[in-house]
């Protein structure tokens, strides 16, 4: 089993260069043109081909989950096989991923020469767009989880990307489906940006997927390919070695 230094780190850069990558492509999507379907399509589409590039290149070190609720996911559905993240990982995990994805918005905001910190002014809230993070992450969970247990692990970058690509044009919150780039998001005041004060009301309805995620689990991928949970760089008795 990799260090967790080392995975810790993969999962710091990995949602930093997401994040970096959502934020950025969004200013420049709003550079470039004042048409709100084509600044989407731009988004969507760097988010895409970014976020599969990274789970393919850092998925053998840390598993590549850049989402807390991923790492959650991943120590629940493994807790009684120890096949999962141990908690002390989830932990670090989930202080890298919100470390990263704050370093994420500040790398976009100083590449485009703006405030490395600017709070965004972007009001997201209201009961449509919470049901809408419930669903995209209730669907990221299920798609990742789902590929493991059937045995199609392999295709988990491309599926993830396009999950979200999707995810981006068919919810209204365009989803975000991640706390820590939520959070990461509140540091740019840009086209990607969310106002602090939706935080909680996003991160909160990502929660609630997150366990109707677990639930849907359980009826439909009750278990897989050596009860493996989610995303891992271990064999199963490597995962289970750090829980000894």
């Amino acid at each position: 089993m990799t260090a967790l230094w080392r995975r810790a780190a993969a999962e710091f850069v990995g949602t930093a260069a997401l994040v970096t990558t959502v934020v950025g492509s969004g200013i420049m999507a709003q550079t470039l043109s004042t048409d709100g379907a084509v600044r989407l399509l731009a988004n969507s589409t760097a988010t895409v081909f970014g976020l599969a590039v990274l789970i393919a290149v850092f998925g053998p070190i840390s598993g590549a989950h850049f989402n807390p609720v991923v790492s959650l996911a991943d120590w629940w559905l493994g807790r009684r096989t120890r096949t999962g993240l141990a908690i002390p990982d989830v932990g670090g995990y989930v202080a890298a991923q919100t470390g990263g994805a704050i370093a994420g918005a500040i790398i976009a905001n100083l590449m485009f020469d703006l405030p490395a910190i600017a709070w965004s002014q972007t009001i997201r809230s209201g009961a449509h767009l919470w049901f809408a993070e419930i669903v995209a992450t209730t669907g990221l969970v299920v798609v990742i989880v789902g590929l493991v247990r059937t045995g199609k692990a392999a295709i988990i970058p491309a599926a993830v990307g396009a999950y979200i690509g999707a995810a981006y044009w068919f919810t209204s919150s365009t989803s975000f489906a991640n706390p820590a780039v939520t959070i990461g998001r509140a540091f740019t005041d840009t086209y990607a940006g969310i106002a602090p004060g939706s935080v909680a009301g996003f991160v909160a309805a990502q929660a609630i997927g997150m366990v109707a995620a677990l639930g849907l689990i359980a009826v439909c991928y009750p278990v897989g390919p050596a009860e493996t949970a989610v995303m891992t760089n271990a064999a199963p008795e490597e995962r289970q070695a750090q829980h000894a």
